[in-house]
């Protein structure tokens, strides 16, 4: 997720594959679709802030060369740039594929596993073939949450091998299975994400900090003086970009979503180890629950209504 273990967020489109469990064609090409999107839209951010920064120097430097105006045509051509980057967002929304893709995909890798692993509402007590009818029926529904923004390859589409094995195996693997390549591994991945969003937004608040700092200084030792540039207007708006950027990667709100999700799958993984074939399945469907509660929070932070839970 997350680079989807799979983010969000933002930040969550890097590992693509699950050890043990080879995902359906539909969760790589959402995944990939998500992956995509995320780049495109920070870059087209990244693009439009610094645009508009160059702007604001240009315009305090007001450097002319003989009769050329060159702050002039450097401040044009920085307009121009933030004026395509926006226009680009505009029209091919990036975002859309970011937001639907990891939609579709966390959606499908939480159907997958509990299909693999005769989680609710795919326990022992369904035949293969019913279950892998339900299975079909609820990723199609999944799937048209992000249709028009997804492209599936070939592969399959739905149901792989080892997701089929897996449930064709005793109790003892499949559990294990679940514990290893599934808890654990997403609550490494939370943790150490958890840590990594903590670190960037600490950082960034210290940038931003020093440049309020900077700005004061500037004002300070300008005031009262005519000064060709004006410097604490320039510390201004590069602090209002960081500020706009920190606002963009939500560091501190995915820190805060990412410790959570760690600790509730804690406990599930504490649960999951000491229940018994009876109670596997609601458990399996409690942990993924704790899973699907990170990403409804990362949708309902960007204004996107999220996919229905998983009936049991």
């Amino acid at each position: 997720m997350h680079e989807v273990s799979t983010s969000v967020g933002g930040d969550r489109n890097k590992a693509t594959s699950v050890p043990g469990l080879e995902m359906p064609a539909i969760h790589e090409a959402a995944n990939n679709a998500s992956g995509k999107g995320q780049k495109c839209y920070l870059r087209l951010n990244a693009v439009r802030l610094a645009s508009l920064l160059v702007a604001t120097l240009s315009g305090a430097a007001g450097l002319v060369i003989g009769s050329f105006d060159f702050s002039g045509l450097v401040l044009l051509a920085a307009f121009l740039i933030a004026a395509v980057s926006e226009i680009a967002l505009i029209r091919f929304q990036p975002e859309r594929d970011w937001y639907a893709g990891r939609a579709v995909a966390e959606s499908t890798k939480t159907l997958a596993w509990r299909f693999a692993v005769q989680g609710e509402p795919f326990g022992p007590s369904v035949a293969d073939d019913d279950a892998r009818a339900l299975l079909h029926a609820r990723i199609a529904e999944v799937l048209r949450r992000g249709r028009d923004r997804i492209t599936v390859g070939l592969g399959d589409a739905v149901l792989t091998e080892s997701m089929l094995k897996l449930r064709r195996s005793p109790f003892a693997v499949r559990k294990e299975a679940y514990l290893k390549c599934r808890t654990e591994d997403q609550r490494n991945w939370y943790s150490h994400n958890a840590t990594l969003n903590e670190v960037r937004a600490t950082r960034l608040r210290y940038a931003l900090l020093v440049g309020e700092l900077l700005a004061v200084v500037a004002a300070s030792v300008a005031f009262g003086r005519d000064e060709p540039i004006d410097f604490a207007g320039v510390v201004a708006a590069f602090v209002a970009g960081g500020a706009a950027w920190l606002a963009i990667k939500q560091h501190s709100q995915l820190t805060s979503a990412y410790r959570v999700a760690a600790g509730e799958l804690a406990v599930q993984a504490d649960v999951l180890q000491r229940v018994g074939e009876t109670e596997w399945p609601q458990a399996v469907a409690d942990a993924e629950e704790a899973i699907s509660r990170e990403h409804t929070m990362w949708l309902a932070s960007r204004g996107v209504e999220p996919l229905p839970p998983t009936p049991h």
